[in-house]
């Protein structure tokens, strides 16, 4: 294992709970809810109308208008956002050279909007009018490549699509290019704007949203709870920088947390359903405290999927309970998605980012909206209220579609120690 270690040096986000890392936290402690009754489009069409909506955001105000026009939804996020984290770790072309700088965003659908927009524009007018800028705009590497032309990015730049692990897999993989020496400096997470009619058609036709809801909103997802009823669809950005620890140190740079170890593994089992007793998922999680040096005792927290769906909720109790033992019963769990819904495959890097700030600021955000376990649903889910507590070691684990299942441990930060 490489001796390198990987520090958080800046994060931004545009979110359901706030468009700056200081109003999502916030706001997360509070368990302040960012779901509303879906505005985007025509909610009545749909089972589902309750959505994460990023709101006040003009993207022509922060990129400048001609940026805005020739990037879809999901890009002006993650440009948005990236800019947010850049500044924040203090970094610049002539602190750095652009070439040990490298860019990693995931999605887990790309230019949605863009792509529904174009189809239109062919059924109703032929295949000629489609937009030169269709392909460029619509694809899902397109956030990464953009956000590297912004900041002059030159070092390793892709994209990871698997689903709702898309950023976690991206921050993993940032992790390793740290580790091999391939960059000093990873700008890295996800990106997701999935409120379309065929996004939230799809999801409602295989009854994977919340239905139980749509005239309390705030109460929609529900994670761990009896009441559940399936997750809430949700869009914004999330990107945090990482970094060298000695590179960061050199530069006297803000620390925020350190990414101690990661785990990936496949279910191979089923394309939507997890794995019988989130076997995958536990692997996963093991992979990650052994990554770290860390021991199951060493866990304080666990940033858990919850997405407030049955099959997951239940399974990935089971998943904790295996990975982590007897440990299990005295762990914190929660999930943020109770406030700010399901963001697809930006969904890690905001939880990443969460789990973060709550290691180093000793507070763990609640499953707000928890209010009687469901069955099988046995664990501490930090219901209700936020706690203030010193803890050292998290866990954060993503879940997505195809089976794919990342851990990312995620250690207090205390200096030269």
């Amino acid at each position: 294992m490489s001796d390198k270690r990987v520090v958080i040096t800046g994060l931004g986000v545009f979110s359901p709970i706030g468009n700056s890392t200081s109003e999502a936290w916030e706001n997360a402690v509070a368990g302040k809810s960012g779901v509303v009754r879906l505005s985007r489009i025509d909610p009545e069409q749909f089972t589902s109308q309750v959505v994460g909506e990023v709101k006040d955001f003009n993207p022509a105000e922060i990129l400048d208008p001609k940026s805005a026009r020739r990037n879809d939804r999901y890009t002006q996020l993650a440009m948005a956002a990236a800019r947010q984290a850049w500044d924040d770790s203090g970094l610049s072309g002539e602190t750095i050279d652009p070439q040990r700088v490298g860019v990693i965003i995931g999605s887990g659908v790309g230019g949605m909007e863009t792509f529904e927009t174009q189809h239109s524009t062919a059924m109703d007018r032929g295949p000629r009018r489609i937009s030169s800028m269709f392909v460029p705009m619509m694809i899902s590497n397109m956030a990464a490549g953009q956000v590297a032309i912004d900041i002059n990015a030159k070092g390793p730049n892709f994209a990871t699509v698997t689903a709702c692990a898309s950023s976690s897999h991206a921050i993993a993989c940032s992790v390793d290019a740290i580790r091999l020496g391939r960059a000093e400096v990873m700008v890295t997470g996800g990106s997701e704007a999935p409120l379309t009619m065929m996004s939230i058609g799809g999801f409602c036709s295989m009854k994977a949203l919340c239905t139980t809801f749509n005239d309390e909103p705030a109460k929609a997802s529900r994670p761990f709870d009896k009441d559940r009823s399936g997750f809430v669809i949700a869009e914004g950005a999330c990107i945090i920088v990482l970094e060298e620890l000695e590179h960061a140190k050199a530069r006297g740079v803000n620390i925020v947390a350190e990414v101690a170890g990661i785990g990936m593994s496949c279910d191979a089992h089923h394309i939507t359903a997890p794995s019988p007793g989130g076997e995958g998922c536990a692997r996963a999680m093991v992979m990650a405290i052994k990554d770290a040096g860390m021991k199951p005792g060493d866990v304080d927290y666990v940033n858990a999927h919850g997405t407030s769906t049955l099959l997951n909720d239940i399974n990935e109790t089971a998943a904790i309970r295996a990975a982590l033992g007897d440990q299990a019963d005295n762990v914190m769990v929660s999930s943020t998605k109770a406030m700010h819904g399901h963001m697809l495959g930006a969904t890690g890097g905001m939880e990443i980012m969460l789990t973060a700030l709550a290691l180093k600021n000793g507070i763990v955000p609640p499953t707000a909206t928890h209010e009687n376990p469901g069955e099988g649903c046995d664990l501490d889910y930090v219901p209700g209220v936020a706690r203030k507590v010193d803890i050292q070691c998290a866990l954060s684990n993503s879940l997505g579609f195809g089976g794919h299942n990342v851990c990312i441990a995620l250690r207090k930060y205390k200096g030269d120690s």
